[in-house]
């Protein structure tokens, strides 16, 4: 949408567990935080370290339903600050970090009594699951777009999905297996392959690559908790499972996958299976980016979810 909006940039002070670093998160506020009827949006994006960027048509929020959205960069990324010299740390990529940055962002903002909504996609919804798991403060409804609850299922489906494209493709992802090397010209080619089919069906926008040059430019977080690719989990969260701990989830959820998601039906299900109140939608022409696959139905479903019930 191409209406201008009223857009705030800044930085909060952070102090991570684990480090002395002088670090900040940067935000962007976009609709009137302070005029708005509405309580805010947090979004949290995937990765981890993917950017904010590749969200950015979740300010159609904003022009429909009057909902102020705040993205930010999670620490590690982005316009955040960097921590690359802790790379393979994972006494310090942990979820415990991630969320106590969010509770930092939640109160530099001053909106916990006011109230907040949050949308996590992917690694990002795997993240607003545990916080709210928490039952923080102040969390209002809880929207996960294209998030595992479990990572070893993640690779379970993965390996379904694999099993379906061309054989000769098929051999080179076996093989960087195999090898362990995943830099190859055929092996990214393979992974396209795969992404076109099941991360995003439509041509890759600018927003989207911008997401990929976020994790090219510093991948300290996501080779240290997910892996090398989204194909090879062994990082940190390899045996992660979510399930437990998503009973504790007290709010009203929206949970939402793709038709053809990476994050299908066998790791999202337990999710269902879980939180105890939760209405579930798949996108049947989606992959894992409805929010621009079938952009207009993805923010009506949001907007109508947070607005009216």
């Amino acid at each position: 949408m191409s209406t201008s909006l009223p857009t705030i940039e800044g930085e909060a002070a952070f102090s991570p567990p684990n480090s002395e670093k002088p670090s900040v998160t940067w935000y962007k506020i976009v609709g009137d935080l302070k005029q708005s009827s509405s309580s805010p949006l947090i979004v949290l994006h995937g990765g981890p370290g993917a950017g904010h960027e590749y969200l950015a048509s979740l300010t159609d929020l904003v022009q429909l339903y009057g909902i102020p959205v705040i993205f930010y960069d999670q620490i590690g990324c982005g316009r955040s600050t960097h921590f690359r010299e802790r790379k393979g740390d994972n006494s310090f990529w942990t979820f415990d970090l991630f969320i106590a940055e969010l509770n930092n962002l939640i109160d530099h903002l001053e909106i916990r009594t006011r109230g907040f909504y949050v949308l996590g996609q992917s690694w990002g919804g795997m993240l607003a699951g545990m916080y709210a798991a928490r039952r923080p403060e102040g969390l209002l409804k809880l929207v996960m777009s294209g998030s595992p609850a479990s990572l070893p299922l993640f690779v379970a489906g993965g390996k379904r999905q694999r099993a379906q494209l061309p054989k000769e493709i098929r051999e080179v992802l076996d093989q960087g297996d195999i090898d362990g090397i995943y830099d190859t010209p055929e092996y990214k080619h393979a992974s396209e392959v795969y992404y076109s089919k099941h991360v995003c069906r439509i041509p890759i926008p600018d927003e989207v690559q911008q997401a990929f040059r976020n994790l090219e430019d510093d991948p300290t977080a996501y080779h240290t908790m997910q892996g090398p690719s989204e194909l090879v989990i062994n990082g940190n969260l390899k045996d992660w499972d979510g399930t437990e701990d998503a009973k504790n989830i007290n709010v009203d959820t929206l949970l939402m996958n793709g038709r053809y998601d990476e994050v299908g039906e066998l790791c999202v299900e337990p999710w269902f299976r879980s939180i105890p109140r939760i209405k579930w939608v798949v996108y049947e022409n989606s992959s894992h980016m409805p929010h621009l696959e079938e952009r207009e139905r993805y923010m009506q479903l949001v907007g109508t979810f947070i607005t009216t019930y």
